[in-house]
């Protein structure tokens, strides 16, 4: 990957190097249309169930977690879990804390250093990056990322960055951890839905793991901009942890909902896939990222998918007279291709599987 920022280089201006600058007012191409601007919107509170992920794991208490899972997916798209840090659910809080500083690291270095895997190409397994598409965005978003492949990591890891030195072990150890949660997630979810817990199993296992490490610096003007557009993700769960708050979720008002951190707890996304495979039962849930004034916030997002070329489509079992077929299938590979050739801000990637929307 030696040189293959050089030709981006003048055209990628990051974030964080604007940031740096001490700007009081950043380029207009950043502010959004009045119409799109971030309105302070109320605090998650019973909104968004917060689940004891250890009482999957109790006989007694299981039955609970489980409906509450199930509300969450049909009423929401979205809930937290929490007690992930108990060493039975796979990711101490060591192993959080680790990842947000090989992440702080990583954006902390010199400017030429990050430029070496910089790319405008959605294919490549490892690239660096500022709003969503910096060529292609009308509006820019103020983000810089860090995207690379994780799973299986054995496959992937020797291509991620070299610096910091740590990056790969903290990050590594992290990927692990929420590889194995998201497994868990996933056959509670698909419980949840009427069907085995080992429905597409083959495909789940061979499925792909993408990390989006996110970096959203100080801004002078949060009002004005976000970090991350209105969206949602297109493969099964995307498995978040933020440093800070930012992460904002809409609901069926269309108000948008800020989810604060809590020590310890992750937060679940319903994708595409999800929404696809149920028919439309559970829905993925459209979400964007807001900017403070004066910290910095680093998000974490664990995007997991079934591979490039394998189609997704409603499970058999769940369309019936009542709710016909409603989505078209489609592949991750779909998925790029779209947003290749879209602004992402223009609109969702599921609308366009809808049949008869």
């Amino acid at each position: 990957m030696e040189g293959k920022g050089e030709s981006s280089y003048s055209s990628c201006t990051s974030a964080m190097t604007l940031n740096e600058l001490g700007l009081s007012r950043l380029p207009q191409h950043y502010v959004l249309p009045p119409s799109e601007q971030p309105k302070p919107g109320p605090t998650i509170s019973d909104t968004i169930p917060i689940v004891d992920i250890s009482s999957l794991q109790n006989p007694a208490l299981r039955s609970h977690a489980v409906d509450e899972i199930r509300r969450a997916c049909k009423e929401i798209g979205s809930f937290q879990v929490l007690h992930c840090d108990k060493p039975r659910n796979g990711i101490p809080l060591s192993i959080m804390k680790d990842v947000l500083d090989a992440a702080t690291e990583f954006f902390n270095l010199p400017i030429e250093e990050k430029m070496l895997l910089v790319s405008d190409n959605v294919h490549e397994p490892v690239r660096y990056g500022t709003s969503v598409n910096h060529t292609r965005d009308k509006v820019h978003y103020w983000r810089d990322f860090i995207k690379h492949y994780s799973h299986p990591i054995a496959k992937w890891i020797h291509l991620w960055p070299s610096m910091p030195p740590s990056y790969k072990e903290k990050t590594g150890n992290y990927a692990k951890a929420v590889q194995l949660l998201q497994k868990q997630l996933l056959e509670v979810i698909l419980e949840t839905l009427g069907l085995n817990i080992n429905y597409l199993q083959e495909d789940i296992e061979e499925g792909l793991q993408v990390m989006a490490v996110n970096c959203h610096p100080a801004y002078p003007e949060p009002d004005l901009a976000l970090g991350m557009p209105p969206h949602s993700d297109y493969g099964s769960l995307t498995i978040v942890l933020q440093s800070g708050p930012g992460l904002q979720l809409i609901d069926h008002n269309k108000n948008w909902l800020s989810v604060p951190p809590i020590e310890g707890a992750l937060i679940v996304q319903l994708g595409d896939q999800i929404e696809v495979m149920s028919n439309g039962q559970h829905k993925s849930i459209a979400h964007r990222g807001t900017l403070r004034k004066e910290k910095k916030r680093l998000s974490i997002a664990s995007l997991h998918s079934l591979d490039f070329n394998t189609k997704i489509r409603p499970a058999p079992e769940l369309p019936n007279e009542q709710q016909p077929v409603s989505y078209k299938e489609f592949s991750f590979n779909d998925f790029l291709d779209f947003i290749s050739s879209n602004d992402i801000a223009g609109g969702r990637f599921i609308d366009t599987l809808k049949i008869n929307p």
